[in-house]
C-alpha cells in the first residue's frame, strides 16, 4: 500500500513537472531535435526490462500499447504550430493542461484497480511502455506537422 501511495504522489509531482515544462516551452521556437529526442531520451529506460522484476507477459505489452496509442491520439488532437515571423511555436492550448491532468489521472485509477493483481515492478514496466507508446506516436506527428508547417513558410 506504502508503494501505491508513494508512486501516485511521484507521478503527480512529475505530471505537475511536465505540464509546467510543457507551458514554458511553448515560449521558445520548436525545431526537429526538440521533437524527436525525447523518445530516444526515454527509451533509456527500456533497460528496466533487463532485470525480470519489471518483465511483463504478452498480455501486458499489448494492453500497454493499445492504451499508450489511445492516449498518444488526444495529445495529437491538440498538438498544433503557429508561426510568428520565421519561427515555428508550439501553439498554446487551455486543453493541454486539462488533458494531461486526465491522462495522468486515468494512470492512476487503472493503477490503482491493478495493483492487487499485478506485481509493483511489472505496473511498472507497464507504465513505462504505456507511456513510450504514447510519446512516440504524439511526436512522429507532431514531426510531421512541424514539417509541413516548416515547407509552408519556406516556400
Amino acid at each position: 500500500m506504502a508503494y501505491l501511495v508513494f508512486s501516485i504522489v511521484v507521478a503527480f509531482f512529475m505530471g505537475a513537472i511536465v505540464i509546467v515544462i510543457r507551458m514554458k516551452a511553448q515560449k521558445f521556437p520548436v525545431n526537429e531535435k526538440k521533437i524527436i529526442l525525447p523518445p530516444f531520451f526515454m527509451a533509456t529506460g527500456a533497460l528496466m526490462y533487463v532485470v525480470p522484476y519489471f518483465r511483463l507477459t504478452s498480455t501486458e505489452i499489448l494492453e500497454s500499447l493499445i492504451l499508450g496509442v489511445l492516449f498518444s491520439t488526444v495529445l495529437i488532437w491538440t498538438s498544433r504550430f503557429e508561426v510568428k515571423g520565421s519561427e515555428i511555436y508550439m501553439k498554446r492550448s487551455k486543453a493541454f493542461p486539462i488533458i494531461l491532468i486526465s491522462l495522468l489521472v486515468i494512470r492512476t485509477v487503472l493503477k490503482i484497480f491493478i495493483s492487487n493483481e499485478i506485481d509493483p515492478g511489472e505496473i511498472a514496466g507497464m507504465f513505462f511502455l504505456l507511456a513510450f507508446c504514447m510519446i512516440v506516436p504524439w511526436r512522429l506527428a507532431m514531426y510531421y506537422q512541424y514539417k509541413k508547417v516548416k515547407k509552408s513558410i519556406v516556400h
